[in-house]
Parts: structure tokens; C-alpha cells; sequence
């Protein structure tokens, strides 16, 4: 009998615990978007929903989420998820779209319009009467910090 318990115990540890080792990390609703990088910034940061962006619009982790090697992107659900300054170093926020075409692969201000802009005229192409926001004060409300 006790080692029936003990069986019986053990499976139990083993059930509950073995869906923490398959857990994915979740992300926060919502986030704010802001780099400290922008020493001066002009616009006020992004609030960024996680739950509209992936559950309601069926936007892929990966859209945003990225990591290249090879020039292929091999991010994967489950991946640390890094701030983008962390490789988008170049901080020009004035006049970004003149600089040389690597600092503007490494440009924050570009990444973060090229990807987020880009998608949401995307969407408006896609589906007129989608509320995708394309002007400035649509994502910066308030203006600068």
C-alpha cells in the first residue's frame, strides 16, 4: 500500500511539473515602448498591446520578434525576447533616412517604423476600413517626454 502511495504521489509531481518544463514564457498585455537610447526624444512612447496585436489581428510573434543569422531570421516562439536597442544601436532621429543604408538597418527609429508603420499600411491596403494607426499622433499621443 505505501508503495502504491508513493507511486501515486510520484505521478502526480511528475504531471504537474512536467507542464512548467513545456510553459512558454507570456508576454505582458500591454507594454510601453520606449528606448533610452533616444536621448531628446520628439514623440511621446508607444503604448503596444500584445493580446490585440496576437489574438485579435493574428500577428506572429516573429513579425516583431526577431533574430537573423544568415540573413534569415531564426527567432522562435520560446526565445529570449531582447529590447530592440539591444541591436538597433544608431540613434539619429532627425534626418535618419540619410545616413548610410548599414546605419539605417540599424537605425532604432527606422526598425520601429519600418515594422510597425509598415504593417499597419499593410493592413489599410489589406482592408479599408481597418483602424490600423498610420499618423504620428495615433501611436505618439501627447507629443515629446
Amino acid at each position: 500500500m505505501r508503495k502504491l502511495v508513493s507511486c501515486i504521489i510520484a505521478a502526480v509531481f511528475m504531471v504537474s511539473t512536467a507542464g512548467l518544463a513545456f510553459a512558454q514564457p507570456k508576454a505582458p498585455d500591454e507594454t510601453t515602448i520606449k528606448a533610452d537610447i533616444f536621448t531628446a526624444p520628439t514623440k511621446a512612447p508607444v503604448k503596444f498591446t500584445h493580446k490585440k496585436h496576437n489574438e485579435d489581428y493574428k500577428v506572429a510573434c516573429d513579425k516583431c520578434h526577431h533574430k537573423f543569422d544568415g540573413g534569415k531570421n531564426v527567432w522562435k516562439q520560446g526565445d529570449a525576447v531582447d529590447k530592440c536597442a539591444k541591436c538597433h544601436t544608431e540613434a539619429t532621429i532627425k534626418d535618419e533616412k540619410k545616413l548610410p543604408p548599414d546605419q539605417q538597418k540599424l537605425n532604432l527609429k527606422l526598425a520601429y517604423h519600418n515594422n510597425c508603420v509598415g504593417c499597419h499600411q499593410q493592413a489599410k491596403k489589406e482592408k479599408a476600413d481597418s483602424k490600423a494607426p498610420v499618423s504620428c499622433n495615433q501611436c505618439h499621443p501627447g507629443g515629446g517626454q
